[in-house]
């Protein structure tokens, strides 16, 4: 919860009572005072990108619990994509998950990167598997994309097929009970924040909202926070982290980039945002579908991002 300027991180009104005198004379804050400013005003929930640190989802757990996440977002397990998971080994997951008392946060599905000329069939039948995952994974949010187009095409040659796509992933999504996070990505029709905003407002559902990535607005020439916050706040439901070097693309740990990252999480601070925020690293390989950090570099990006929240206040758990 934010705060007003009149009240501690507690909610307790301010007294004025002078503070107790140490006998050299100089004042020490009251112990009480002490204890409420160290406790976050807002807390947000830490999940990743498992698949960033290893193949073997017993690892990505016990790495994700050691730096304090209590989530996970699942993109692959055992090297297979999770809408190409079979049931008993989605049934293996969630138990694994379910043993180390976590959940998962949302499904990273490859829905939408896809060529925007396929059937319209083609991605529904890749959202019906991923709406599966994420009901026997228990999982709210199911990530998507906006669509590739072919070389020579513009965006605006697009837009009609990628809304008519984009619609009827929503309605699907509407009938199962799942929301679908939209992530903005190079190259695809919702690479910008204007596109991003099209896609959203123009579908009008409330089972599609957004799932903000810095580093990938700084990868297509964006300053994400001055550029994107207003115009996509109304809509932003899930926090994906990672930032990038403008000059290079380079994937680097939050806040060493050009991404707006101090900028952007001060904001979501303030506007209370309290959902969750998921680790995507790509320290190593940052790949077209994928990427990798390893348990080093996942550990290396969990403590940037912590460094950060708790410089504003803010609370992982």
């Amino acid at each position: 919860m934010a705060t007003n300027g009149k009240r501690l991180q507690s909610g307790c009104r301010r007294h004025t009572v002078a503070a107790p005198r140490r006998p050299n004379g100089a004042a020490r804050p009251p112990r009480w005072r002490a204890q409420l400013s160290d406790r976050p005003a807002t807390t947000w929930r830490l999940t990743g990108f498992g698949d960033e640190i290893d193949p073997d989802p017993a690892v990505q757990l016990a790495v994700l619990q050691a730096v304090g996440a209590e989530c996970i977002e699942v993109r692959s397990a055992w090297g297979v994509n999770i809408v190409d998971l079979a049931p008993e080994r989605l049934d293996e997951l969630a138990g694994l998950v379910a043993g180390r008392g976590m959940s998962v946060s949302a499904i990273a599905s490859p829905v939408g990167k896809a060529a925007v000329e396929l059937p319209v069939e083609h991605e529904l039948e890749r959202l019906g598997r991923a709406i599966a995952a994420a009901h026997r994974l228990d999982a709210p949010y199911i990530r998507v994309f906006s669509f590739y187009r072919a070389e020579g095409r513009t965006p605006a040659d697009v837009r009609d097929d990628v809304l008519q796509r984009m619609s009827a992933l929503a309605r699907l999504a509407e009938r199962q009970g799942v929301t679908l996070v939209h992530e903005n990505e190079k190259d695809i029709y919702g690479d910008v924040p204007e596109r991003v905003r099209d896609v959203v407002e123009s579908v009008g559902s409330e089972r599609l909202r957004v799932a903000w990535d810095n580093a990938n607005f700084v990868q297509v020439g964006v300053r994400p926070y001055t550029d994107g916050y207003a115009l996509l706040r109304p809509h932003l439901a899930y926090l994906q982290v990672k930032d990038a070097v403008a000059a290079t693309g380079e994937v680097v740990p939050a806040g060493d980039g050009d991404g707006e990252l101090l900028e952007t999480v001060t904001a979501l601070r303030d506007d209370g945002y309290e959902g969750f925020a998921s680790l995507e690293p790509h320290l190593v390989v940052a790949g077209h579908s994928s990427g990798f950090s390893g348990p080093a570099g996942f550990g290396r990006a969990a403590r940037a991002f912590r460094a950060l929240t708790e410089r504003i206040g803010v609370g992982l758990t």
